[in-house]
């Protein structure tokens, strides 16, 4: 079964890539949830982990995640385990600030004069 989050990345961790060549690559996601804030760590593992070069922390995000779950020496772990990623907006990546343009800036530069030579 699939599940959606939107939220704000907070930290993308380094991957880490373990001896069997499985590699996996965890981050944060901070949702809004009424008074208090909650952060999600999800991951993506394997060949997905690259998902996370496009996207910076600080950006809106649309998170596609199964959960997994697992026993080891009895006890039991869940993992949120992501497959998609995309900016909140529909453009992943897309943090470019505008460019600045002659009108913004400030009129008090107008009337000045230069006395340099060059």
């Amino acid at each position: 079964m699939a599940y959606d989050l939107t939220g704000k990345i907070k930290v993308i961790m380094e991957p880490k890539t373990f001896g069997s060549g499985f590699t996996v690559r965890e981050f944060v996601v901070t949702v809004e949830d009424g008074k208090f804030p909650q952060d999600i760590v999800l991951q993506f593992v394997q060949d997905k982990v690259s998902l996370l070069d496009t996207v910076s922390e600080g950006q809106e995000v649309t998170v596609s995640f199964d959960i997994r779950g697992r026993e080891y020496n009895g006890r039991y772990f869940n993992n949120l385990q992501a497959w998609k990623i995309a900016a909140a907006d529909g453009a992943a990546g897309d943090n470019e600030k505008p460019p600045v343009s002659d009108s913004d800036v400030p009129s008090d530069f107008d009337d000045y004069e230069d006395d340099i030579p060059f």
